[in-house]
């Protein structure tokens, strides 16, 4: 463990004045993290606005809250392994990782989190603003405050363990960006990042139960506007470690299989 944390520590400089170098990439990241949700603020105020102040039980300032907190979980979980890892494969740089002793995934966590703190600048200031502007209306419990720390924590690791997972697809194909493309149009309408869940049929909301999506984006955002019971919490939790639990054994079985089809190409 203490090998494993100077590990991290030295990825974590590296990283940091790696991504300093590429600060007209980090502005055009946060550009797009911080346009979507704000879109999608807007739209659904309109719509409340026109529907007689509130659609599904979401006011404007309900809406503003929601999407607010969705920015701030969906920057803290998400990852761009799925679009890097192809290009380890075709270019022969996958050989270089294999040959340290620690597993590979170690550096892609290191990388996503110092990626993420050096971000924090932008995206803290950009919520204090949109607070601002939209008023959102916020009564979590002290409880629910507190679980959502925890909550973060394992939606994050669950989704990173699923999209390194599915990165691994390119082992079989070159065709990873409509593999991408897909996943992201199936993570926008089950994870509550078009809308909050509530809104759609019932089928949409019963499969979202079912998929891990819910569990890495709506459950935080959910818990921390205070939406959901003692009961509820306690469901996500469990629905999230049984989805650590398969992404872990998913990610063994499909790293092994795929180090063993692996050939470098490049230099």
């Amino acid at each position: 463990m203490r090998a494993l944390l100077a590990i991290y520590r030295a990825q974590f400089r590296t990283t940091f004045a790696t991504q300093l170098q590429y600060r007209a990439s980090l502005l055009i990241w946060l550009i797009s993290m911080i346009l979507e949700p704000v879109i999608y603020l807007v739209v659904w105020s309109t719509v409340a606005r026109t529907s007689g102040g509130q659609v599904g039980g979401f006011s404007t300032r309900d809406f503003a809250a929601y999407f607010i907190a969705m920015m701030l979980v969906n920057h803290a979980t998400f990852s761009w392994i799925m679009w890097e890892y192809d290009s380890r494969i075709r270019h022969g740089s996958l050989s270089f990782m294999l040959l340290r002793p620690v597993h590979p995934i170690h550096a892609d966590i290191a990388d996503n989190l110092t990626y993420k703190v050096l971000t924090l600048s932008v995206m803290v200031p950009t919520a204090i603003g949109l607070v601002r502007l939209f008023r959102p209306t916020m009564s979590p419990a002290p409880w629910a405050i507190l679980a959502f720390v925890p909550a973060l924590v394992l939606a994050f690791l669950v989704r990173f363990l699923i999209e390194w997972s599915l990165a691994m697809a390119a082992f079989w194909t070159t065709r990873v960006n409509a593999i991408n493309q897909m996943y992201f149009v199936v993570l926008l309408f089950f994870s509550g990042r078009l809308a909050p869940l509530s809104l759609f049929p019932p089928a949409i909301q019963a499969a979202a139960t079912w998929l891990p999506f819910r569990w890495v984006l709506s459950f935080p955002v959910e818990l921390l506007l205070g939406r959901l019971t003692p009961q509820e919490a306690t469901r996500g939790f469990i629905a999230q470690g049984i989805w650590l639990i398969v992404g872990l054994a998913v990610l063994r079985l499909v790293w092994r299989a795929g180090v063993r089809r692996y050939s470098a190409v490049g230099s």
